[in-house]
């Protein structure tokens, strides 16, 4: 598919087929949306679990790190308005075919990890909502992962039609869940239920110094900040992108941040960390509510909220996972019957069914993998191979900021200060590395590995059935809409 783009005589700014509706309201209420979910409502106590009471402290590392990376998204969306994402982005610079495929497949594995976090908190947020007994990694809580994304790829081959105001109503709901725990917390120190000594204390399970755990701990959090790069797909829809994009994506940012921050001070300082990363008790969230308003029954309410917070979560990175199948398929770059296409629906059903194998996959090899005893590790490892990745894709999209330098377009863009790509390049690269990681996140690697290398292998199937069966080369047709195709 391709689009059109003329040049507006007034503005110079480039005319596309997509209408622009949205002001920067409506874009604050989207990139909100797109960066609240799960992280926060699952991986807060897996936090906790790293630094003990100065939980806060990775969410506000995770904060600055997404916050520079996010400077250079600003000078690339405004720079190449039509451009669809990080691989388009990097093909501009470096026009490196396989990476390009390579960047792509990445953050593809990263919505299946992200959505297979989704599914495993849902479980959780589901035993807590009924009361069940449960225990972590338990074969009940396996089954209603599993079966609640056998539900989204079933919401997912329907189709779905995504509406920006839709999203406004979704944002506003996991939005609730979080303000409550923090009006909770304002209602607990006014009863003396809060203990804020234990906001500074630093406990390391491992014996790490505190600048290596708060960094294992951060590449942990880091998976809560991510979405803002998502909202450049945004920008053919968005009034006047190069004015409003940056002030709006970093007051978004600042948002998430904050409510972030203020959710992890009040958890701790209303529930022992011992009790936080307990795989028997609740979830650290809905521990958190409970011990600040017993005499309410919010604790009762609370984890539907979260249910619906990751439920949105999963199917959106869904979606977006199963489109860049179809589109690279459709490119011919991964074997062509996964850009198959339902009569009825309407909808890419091979890629769906592709996805979904690949995320029952991940989950069940992480609760088997770690046992029932330590089945709670299940959320952390899949949030982290998540942020894992899109480490590993920031790294490179900082490098491109600075690579593109170099390409004139011939009107006015936003320009990060050439030091924050570089610094976001070393902070991401440094963040990815093994040293961030506890010895129980190094499982990480093998999992991200695992997904590269099932797309590395579909990429040699399909050269090798280009070359013989068609007689084509394999390459990247049209880049620039991978994930519009």
């Amino acid at each position: 598919m391709s689009e059109t783009a003329t040049s507006d005589p007034g503005t110079g700014e480039e005319r596309t087929e997509l209408r622009r509706v949205m002001g920067p309201k409506l874009l604050l209420l989207f990139i909100v949306g797109d960066i609240l979910g799960t992280g926060v409502y699952a991986l807060t106590g897996q936090v906790a679990a790293e630094v003990g009471g100065a939980a806060w402290a990775p969410f506000l590392a995770a904060f600055v790190v997404a916050t520079i990376t996010a400077f250079s998204y600003l000078e690339l969306v405004t720079k190449y308005p039509q451009a669809g994402g990080a691989a388009t982005f990097i093909h501009k610079a470096f026009g490196i075919h396989f990476v390009t495929f390579i960047v792509a497949f990445a953050v593809m594995c990263s919505g299946i990890t992200s959505a297979s976090t989704a599914s495993n908190a849902f479980a959780g947020f589901l035993r807590d909502g009924i009361g069940a007994d449960w225990a972590a990694g338990s074969t009940p809580l396996l089954l209603i992962a599993l079966g609640f994304m056998a539900l989204v790829a079933a919401i997912n081959f329907r189709g779905v039609g995504e509406s920006v105001k839709a999203n406004v109503v979704l944002t506003l709901v996991e939005l609730s869940g979080l303000l409550l725990i923090i009006f909770i917390g304002l209602y607990a120190v006014t009863q003396g239920k809060a203990d804020f000594s234990r906001v500074v204390v630093f406990e390391s399970p491992s014996d790490k110094s505190t600048f290596f755990a708060v960094t294992a701990a951060t590449s942990l959090a880091f998976f809560a900040m991510v979405g803002f790069e998502d909202s450049v797909n945004m920008a053919e829809e968005t009034q006047d992108p190069v004015r409003i994009f940056p002030k709006v994506m970093l007051t978004g940012l600042g948002i998430t941040g904050l409510i972030y921050v203020l959710v992890a001070i009040t958890a701790v300082a209303l529930v022992p960390v011992g009790s936080l990363i307990d795989p028997e008790k609740p979830s650290a969230l809905t521990q958190v509510v409970a011990a600040g308003a017993p005499g309410i029954p919010f604790d009762k309410i609370f984890p539907w909220i979260g249910m619906f917070a990751v439920a949105n979560s999963a199917l959106i990175n869904m979606l977006m996972a199963s489109r860049l199948v179809y589109g690279m398929a459709r490119q011919e770059v991964l074997p062509r019957p996964l850009g198959m296409v339902h009569r009825g629906r309407q909808t890419p059903w091979l890629a769906i069914v592709f996805t979904t194998v690949l995320a029952f996959g991940l989950i069940t090899y992480v609760v088997r993998a770690n046992g029932s005893e330590e089945g709670a590790s299940t959320v952390s490892l899949l949030g982290g191979t998540t942020a894992l990745l899109l480490l590993c894709v920031f790294t490179v999209v900082n490098i491109a900021v600075l690579v593109l330098r170099r390409d004139h377009v011939g009107r006015a863009h936003f320009n990060a200060p050439t030091v924050l790509p570089v610094i976001g390049a070393v902070l991401c690269a440094f963040l990815a590395g093994p040293w961030a990681r506890s010895e129980e996140q190094q499982q990480q690697y093998e999992i991200a590995g695992g997904l590269l290398a099932v797309g590395v292998v579909l990429w040699a199937i399909t050269w090798v059935v280009n070359r013989a069966v068609y007689g084509k080369r394999t390459f990247m047709r049209d880049p620039e809409h991978i994930d519009h195709d």
